[in-house]
């Protein structure tokens, strides 16, 4: 796996998370390890998980990602948003492999070219394949994912600029399609409201994650429109949750919330944290 050409380096390791290997492994694995996971039941389809650096969602996320334990996916679709200027709607990266300290994440390039002919034909635009991109929103959560399964894995990097509901639909149903023959999982990377006194962050954020827990993508974008709560991957987290819903999942609950001011004790402008997990009843 490391032997890939053509690998995109990290721009963030050593700044949103620790580039010396041993600890970041020890950390991402306490976070995993710290996680109190409340009763589950079904088939996890797709998660979500917050992507500020390590020290402030680090805690958060370990809870979606204790929730795959024992899981195998063969293909992994991160969609996330763009934060950076790009003016294409829809972004994934020109190279072949991620890099993080942890090794090489290679990058399934049959998926991603099936994917984009989906999003060509139902859309009529594709996936702008960018190198050496700056963004971090993607790429912080694959040291969770390698540290918390255990077998290989291929990657469908995705980031949105376009936070319409349409092209969250389509997108949502266009990775469903892909993967509903595979052993797959999604993961939406979101924080929550940027900025607020905690006070006002707990109000919005408990919003945010009620439309999350209802399962209800349209709320997800119409919370966010009518200034009740908000997510900077709202489009990343609706099309993730159409596409659960289109591989099966027909429930969501919410693992864990914080605000970064949980972590750094300034509550005067905070962001948010919340975990989720979507899952399908397992019928016998």
């Amino acid at each position: 796996m490391d032997s890939i050409e053509n690998v995109r380096p990290s721009p963030i390791a050593g700044q949103w998370y620790t580039a010396d290997p041993r600890r970041l492994a020890a950390q991402v694995d306490q976070y995993i390890h710290n996680a109190k996971l409340p009763e589950m039941a079904g088939r996890i389809v797709a998660i979500m998980a917050p992507h500020a650096g390590h020290r402030y969602s680090g805690p958060v996320a370990g809870y979606a990602f204790a929730a795959l334990h024992n899981l195998k996916p063969e293909i992994i679709a991160v969609v996330s948003p763009m934060h950076y200027p790009y003016a294409e709607p829809l972004l994934t990266t020109a190279h072949h492999a991620y890099a993080t300290p942890l090794g090489t994440i290679p990058v399934d390039l049959d998926a991603l070219e099936r994917l984009d002919q989906q999003l060509t034909k139902e859309i009529g635009l594709g996936l702008s394949r960018v190198s050496n991109d700056p963004e971090h929103s993607l790429e912080i959560e694959l040291p969770f994912l390698q540290r918390a399964l255990e077998n290989p894995f291929t990657l469908i990097p995705v980031m949105v600029r376009d936070q319409s509901e349409a092209l969250a639909q389509k997108l949502g149903r266009a990775l469903a399609s892909i993967l509903s023959e595979r052993n797959a999982l999604l993961v939406a990377s979101t924080d929550l409201s940027h900025f607020y006194t905690q006070t006002t962050a707990n109000k919005l954020d408990t919003e945010m994650l009620r439309q999350v827990e209802a399962f209800d993508p349209h709320g997800v974008l119409q919370t966010e429109e009518q200034g009740k709560g908000f997510a900077c991957g709202r489009g990343a987290l609706a099309s993730v949750m159409w596409a659960a819903r289109f591989l099966g999942a027909d429930r969501a609950k919410v693992l864990n919330y914080a605000t970064s001011g949980d972590v750094t004790g300034d509550f005067n402008q905070v962001v948010g944290y919340g975990a989720a997990v979507f899952t399908a009843s397992i019928v016998n």
